[in-house]
């Protein structure tokens, strides 16, 4: 597991059933590319974030395949439409098996 990854997500706490929402998340993670080497000339292995995904009350929502060339804490902003108070899911995965999620709850008002 990575040191010091935080995922962080800005849902707002309510909608309107069928508003559209943005959602803003950012994940803190260093993101090694695997093509750097240290200071004794050696690789530093390979260690980024290569999936995100986030779903809705089970549905998804984005899934987001990354490549080494990602840049450090990804940040994605995208729209989503509410069709009913619910849960979002984010789910972030590592290279190294690590799975980091977080939730946020939406209510319609």
């Amino acid at each position: 597991m990575a040191s010091g990854v935080k995922p962080r997500v800005k849902v707002p706490k309510t909608a309107a059933a069928g508003d559209t929402v943005t959602i803003k998340t950012l994940i803190s993670h260093k993101m090694e590319s695997g093509q750097r080497k240290d200071k004794e000339g050696n690789l530093i292995p390979r260690s980024i974030i290569n999936r995100f995904t986030c779903a809705f009350n089970g549905e998804t929502v984005l899934d987001v395949a990354m490549e080494p060339a990602i840049s450090t804490n990804p940040y994605f902003e995208f729209d989503a439409v509410v069709p009913e108070a619910g849960e979002f899911v984010f789910t972030w995965y590592d290279d190294d098996g690590s799975v980091y999620d977080t939730k946020k709850k939406i209510a319609i008002g």
